[in-house]
Order: structure tokens, then sequence, then C-alpha cells
């Protein structure tokens, strides 16, 4: 994969940053959605494929990126098809900071030191590049105002920042409310980023560890959106609309 072309994790991750605090919106199930926008990347370029509601590799040979091919290779060493669902649940230690020094070291972000409470140490990012999260933002927005269906990465894009709960941050208040129900029915536009969508919302949900019920034949298909993904819930212990804060804290 050439790095002239921004990965699906990285423009989340860029949406999610608040150009004014350095933090990012929806931090816990922000995690979540990086990890189901490796797997969108790595579908994309051909590496692995969904199989039902379970991720299968169909090719193992590594793309360039480190992050992706780490996940990759994960996901060969499981030998069969996983459920996206038990995937994107999974541990993910550390997987937001990695993006965020990644994007640092790419001059996208920088790193600004402060101090939590004037004694504890943490780490803020600020958009460096503001012209490309303003390209990432104006791709939502246009497929959002025109309902012409976006070519997959923007759709898949669209499907991630809905699960995480990115909405309120991008469109928020009443006058959002519109721009939000039109960025979850993005989520019908790429069967890929829908499955694992979906499963971003599951976890959130606690439904990682309900067995899943068997499928209808013909079945593979991605579920559509419902009138009760129109606001996702949550990561478990966190406030559905508040922003969290991107912080290394040295003492935690």
């Amino acid at each position: 994969m050439g790095r002239s072309r921004r990965t699906i994790p990285e423009e989340l991750l860029l949406l999610a940053l608040d150009p004014t605090t350095g933090t990012t919106a929806q931090p816990q199930s922000l995690d979540l959605g990086l990890a189901g926008a490796q797997l969108v990347e790595l579908a994309l370029a051909g590496r692995i494929a969904p199989d039902g509601d379970r991720i299968a590799v169909v090719m193992a040979r590594p793309t360039g990126d480190p992050t992706l091919d780490s996940a990759l290779e994960l996901l060969r060493r499981r030998g069969s098809p996983v459920r996206a669902v038990h995937w994107i649940g999974g541990p993910r230690l550390g997987l937001r900071q990695t993006y965020l020094t990644h994007l640092e070291r790419c001059g996208m972000v920088h790193a600004v030191a402060g101090q939590m409470c004037g004694v504890l140490p943490t780490t803020r990012y600020q958009a460096t590049e503001t012209a490309i999260s303003r390209e990432i933002r104006a791709r939502l927005d246009n497929a959002i105002r025109t309902g012409v269906p976006p070519d997959p990465r923007t759709a898949a894009l669209a499907a991630l920042a809905h699960a995480v709960g990115l909405g309120k941050h991008l469109y928020p208040g009443n006058e959002g409310r519109s721009s939000r129900s039109r960025l979850r029915d993005l989520i019908r536009h790429d069967p890929m980023g829908g499955l694992v969508a979906h499963a971003v919302m599951d976890v959130q949900n606690g439904a990682a560890a309900q067995p899943r019920r068997p499928q209808a034949a013909g079945a593979g298909a991605v579920r559509q959106p419902t009138a009760r993904a129109a606001e996702p819930a949550g990561a478990p212990g966190q406030a559905r609309h508040g922003h969290g804060r991107m912080a290394r804290v040295g003492a935690r």
C-alpha cells in the first residue's frame, strides 16, 4: 500500500480530534472504531474478506503498513475465520496512542505537553495539517448533502464515525439532527464497513458474548441500520454525549 493515501484508521482519528482542545471525542468507543477501521482497510487492500459475520484472511502478504500488518498477522494466526464482534471487542492496548504517534511522525499532528490538576503530566495532540482534516470532513459533508452514494472508503468512514458516536461531535445540536441521521444511513453503501460498524455497536451494547443466531439461507449480507442504531450507546462506563480527554497520564 502506498503511503500517499491515508488509511481509514488515520482518517477516523483525525475526525475525532478536537482542533481547539487537542482531545479526542468518544475515546473509549474510538478504540473499538480504530480496530474496526483496520479490518475495513485490510479488506480494501484485498487481505481479508467477510464470511458471514466472520472475517477470513484471503491473502497474508504484508501491506507495508506496520500497524495493519500486525493486525493481519494476528488474524492469520487464528487459523480460521473470526467473528468481527469478537475481534473488535478484544484487547487493543495502545492502539489509539500508536496511531497518534504515527500521525505525529508523519507531521499531521504535534504533541503538546501539559499537566492535569497541575501535577499529572499529559499529552494532547493538535492537528498541523488542517487542510487534510477539512478534506476528510468535506467528503462526509458532501455525501450527506448530495445523497450521492459515496466511494467505499468514505462510506466505511461514515459508518465507523456513526458507530463510535462521532455524529454529535461532527453535527451537534438540534440543527445537526438530520445530518446525523443521514450519516447513519450511509452505512448501507459499503458491506464491509456496515458489518464492522454493527460489530462496533454490538460490542458497546454488550452483545459480543451473546451467541449469534443462525443466519437464513443466502445470509451474509450486512444488516441494514435500524432506528435503534440512530444514536449508538457509549462504551461501558462512558457518558454518551461527552468528549473524552486524550491524554497520557503518568501516574495512571
